[in-house]
């Protein structure tokens, strides 16, 4: 009976102990760096340090989510084609639904997913198609705490709605599985350029996982390796004009010109948790939230060396090219001539009618490692105990 009670409770330790472990070493990282500002007779500290006061000071609340249904806001993107508009959804357990919020942090309109499944949605992204002109939505149901428990994970493409009214859209759902076995994710990044999908993990030794440049509907889809990501990675978005990416953790946020190609640390909010990240549409700043009721969600200004250059690198201009090309599933289904499948033209219709090492700092490592520590402790205990 002991060694089952030691069991389960390592368990419960692994599932839900070490998962917010993060949180516990935010509130302490906040306090200290609050503690430590106040002490200076300055303003309140930020989540990391900064190289630029200027900037820092330029760093502010661009909003509040007052929607009382919206309390763990756990994806973020603006939309690509609506100026003033941001997309958000909760976190598990809240039903495949997204919000599409004012300037003013109001929502205009909640949409669902018509066939989808939240299992435990943790990221969006949005893009432009190049082909159409029209928004593509793109979510991602892949949490996973216990990296692996899930068979597989999805990740859903949505159109645009073209109107901001109450309704239920049609979606196209993508099974995914990494190359190396499973993992947990919370971010999702979407090349504008050349609509490929990225998928970047949640860990202590994270990851940049690509998908297939031709997605496949009627077949499980293979993740690849293709760059480290930051320790405990929230989430991840690429700028406007494809020419970088940001990967978010609990601290701060680092932006990449290519893969395991770091161009710039930025400052964030000491945010209660932080799980977002997203561009302004002009590329100049990133906007940033938090779950919880109320949560704000900051501006912060890109310094000048992580500003999107002005035009996409020569690698992406020839993969975009080849995103182009239809897909074997597509052309078994008949496509149009810009290379959409007719289960991506029905959801268009419908949708009218509707529409590397870095981002922590070693005393936030260690007050991490604490809690995990501890509780692997308390487990230890009750082991000796139970004999």
């Amino acid at each position: 009976m002991g060694e089952v009670l030691v069991r389960t409770f390592a368990g419960l330790v692994v599932a839900i102990v070490l998962p917010v472990a993060p949180a516990f070493a935010i509130s302490a990282h906040a306090a200290s760096t609050r503690a430590g500002s106040a002490s200076e007779g300055g303003a309140p500290a930020r989540g990391g340090p900064s190289a630029d006061p200027a900037e820092a000071e330029q760093e502010k609340i661009e909003f509040k989510i007052s929607d009382p249904r919206i309390t763990e806001s756990s994806g973020l993107a603006l939309s690509p084609t609506r100026d003033g508009i941001v997309y958000t959804h909760n976190d598990s357990d809240a039903g495949p639904i997204f919000y599409a919020l004012g300037a003013d942090g109001k929502t205009r309109a909640t949409f669902t997913l018509r066939g989808a499944q939240a299992r435990d949605w943790e990221a969006m992204a949005a893009v432009k198609d190049p082909a159409t002109g029209r928004g593509v939505l793109w979510f991602a149901d892949i949490g996973d705490n216990f990296d692996g428990a899930w068979p597989d994970i999805s990740i859903y493409k949505v159109a645009e709605p073209s109107t901001l009214r109450d309704a239920t859209l049609p979606a196209v759902r993508y099974r995914f599985k990494y190359e190396d076995g499973g993992h947990n994710a919370e971010g999702i990044m979407v090349n504008p350029k050349t609509g490929r999908l990225f998928v970047v993990t949640k860990q202590f030794a994270g990851a940049i996982y690509e998908a297939p440049r031709r997605l496949r509907t009627d077949r499980t889809n293979i993740l690849r390796r293709v760059g480290s990501a930051p320790i405990m990675a929230t989430d991840a978005a690429y700028a406007p004009d494809g020419s970088s990416f940001v990967i978010r953790t609990y601290f701060s946020a680092t932006v990449f010109s290519g893969f395991d190609e770091q161009l710039a640390k930025v400052s964030m909010p000491a945010l209660d948790q932080a799980e977002s990240i997203a561009y302004t549409r002009d590329g100049k700043a990133l906007l940033t939230g938090s779950e919880g009721a109320d949560s704000p969600v900051y501006r912060v200004p890109l310094p000048a060396k992580a500003l999107p250059s002005s035009s996409a690198r020569p690698d992406e201009a020839s993969a975009s090219e080849e995103a182009s090309a239809p897909d074997e599933a597509s052309a078994s289904k008949g496509t149009t001539s810009s290379g959409q499948s007719s289960s991506d033209r029905e959801v268009a219709a419908d949708a009218e009618k509707a529409d590397a090492a870095g981002g922590i700092s070693g005393r936030d490592v260690l007050l991490w490692l604490a809690v995990a520590v501890g509780a692997t402790g308390v487990i230890t205990v009750i082991a000796r105990r139970t004999r």
